[in-house]
């Protein structure tokens, strides 16, 4: 029986270190990224809001630069981007762990941000370009290198915190640093196609790229609608661990339900998304994969609906089995949903960019979803404060559920329309501007 990865031997030089880079990118940033606030507010001694602070500044960075990202890769040439990308993340991840003063750690994480909006487009643009016909097939194996690295990244960060912050810190440094040496040597340089590539000597403004991308009503009208699948993936770091909490109280059984969250997933994303995504491939469109895959993210909050309304169970075991069984369940309905959607949706993005500005289309659209990510939050947590507050700890799973459940519709009603074609295929493509 083949493996998980025997897909990749396969690929060109180009696709196989791209999967690898992101390996060892998510790597770098988990076995990082979720001891900062400790080592902030512990080691550092910095109040609450300071460490949300530079928290929220790497977010904000990284999510309000994504389309400037992208765009400078269409016009610059994907590898210079992710080269500058990992060198950037490189002396963000170095100061992050040398210095203490509140300057310093915000300049460092605005980088650690900056890094990740100029690499990321770049990267899936050139993956999408390189792969050419068999982009859904990369996709897969790409999403398999990437929960990778964040199931392996904090387990290995746990380990090197014993020994220091700092050396965690520089040691994912020197992860990125190794990185861009590597892609600097070994990564062919690859443009884009068209006017932002300088394919054919012109060399249109920015903004009016902007305003034609923005003039895609189908391309706009997909993103919105994804917006809301972001918004339901992200509740393995929000609701749901605040379900296992409140479940399990804030002992032992509640951090191992917590890391169960994160591990289970991850496994059966490794395990499987190359499988689902043949079967899938070989039984539908693109269009309608994507509608499944947002189905079966909607249905992993149905589990929560009973579980939230039984009362606690007596004894530490049960008590650990109810705080982790249905908030589990929902996180791998959840992974499955993704493993089903998240090929079928790189492939219809790039068909909707008309395979031109790939990187820019991806930053504007991965800009919009982060902007869905942080509005869902926000009514999430006040839903689930104010649910509980008045007995009904239910609703923000029905809430939830529904959401998902509008997504698809949205995605059904694009796909029987024929706008997730790419353009000059299906249904006309309805005009730019009303």
């Amino acid at each position: 029986m083949k493996g998980p990865l025997a897909p990749l031997r396969s690929y060109g030089t180009a696709v196989r270190l791209l999967m690898v880079n992101q390996f060892a990118i998510n790597l770098g940033f988990y076995m990082l990224m979720p001891y900062l606030a400790v080592h902030l507010s512990g080691t550092l001694g910095m109040a609450a809001w300071t460490v949300g602070l530079v928290l929220g500044v790497r977010n904000f960075s990284q999510q309000g630069m994504f389309l400037v990202g992208g765009t400078l890769a269409d016009r610059l040439g994907y590898k210079p981007l992710i080269v500058a990308g990992l060198l950037l993340r490189t002396g963000g991840f170095a100061v992050l762990g040398l210095v203490g003063s509140l300057p310093a750690l915000l300049a460092a994480s605005a980088a650690v941000g900056l890094a990740g909006a100029l690499f990321n487009p770049a990267s899936r643009a050139y993956l999408a370009v390189e792969a050419g016909e068999r982009r859904v097939e990369a996709f897969a194996l790409f999403n398999v290198f990437y929960q990778a690295g964040i199931l392996l990244g904090p387990p290995v960060g746990m380990l090197l915190t014993g020994a220091g912050f700092r050396v965690t810190c520089l040691t994912a440094a020197g992860i990125f640093a190794a990185l861009g040496a590597v892609q600097i040597r070994r990564l062919p340089a690859r443009r884009a196609e068209g006017p932002a590539g300088r394919g054919d000597g012109r060399h249109p403004s920015v903004l009016a790229q902007w305003r034609g991308i923005l003039a895609n009503r189908p391309f706009v009208l997909f993103s919105i609608a994804m917006a809301g699948s972001y918004v339901l993936s992200y509740q393995v770091y929000l609701a749901l661990p605040l379900e296992v909490r409140r479940l399990g109280g804030p002992g032992h059984f509640g951090t191992a339900a917590t890391a169960a969250l994160f591990a289970a997933p991850g496994l059966l994303t490794i395990l499987l998304q190359t499988r689902v995504t043949a079967w899938c491939r070989a039984r539908t469109t693109s269009g309608r994969a994507l509608v499944w895959g947002l189905l079966a993210m909607a249905a992993a909050f149905a589990p929560l609906l009973p579980a939230s309304a039984l009362p606690l169970p007596d004894g530490d075991g049960w008590r650990w089995l109810h705080a982790a069984g249905m908030p589990v369940l929902a996180a791998v309905l959840l992974a499955v949903g993704t493993m089903v959607a998240y090929p079928f949706e790189m492939d219809i993005l790039v068909g909707l960019s008309g395979d031109r500005l790939v990187a820019t289309h991806y930053g504007l659209y991965n800009s919009v979803c982060g902007i869905g990510i942080t509005l869902g939050n926000l009514l999430t947590g006040a839903a689930l404060d104010a649910a509980r507050a008045a007995g009904v700890p239910s609703l923000p799973w029905l809430a939830l559920l529904v959401l998902g459940v509008l997504c698809a519709g949205a995605l059904l009603a694009l796909e029987r329309t024929g706008r997730l074609a790419p353009p000059g295929r299906g249904a006309p493509a309805e005009p730019a501007a009303a």
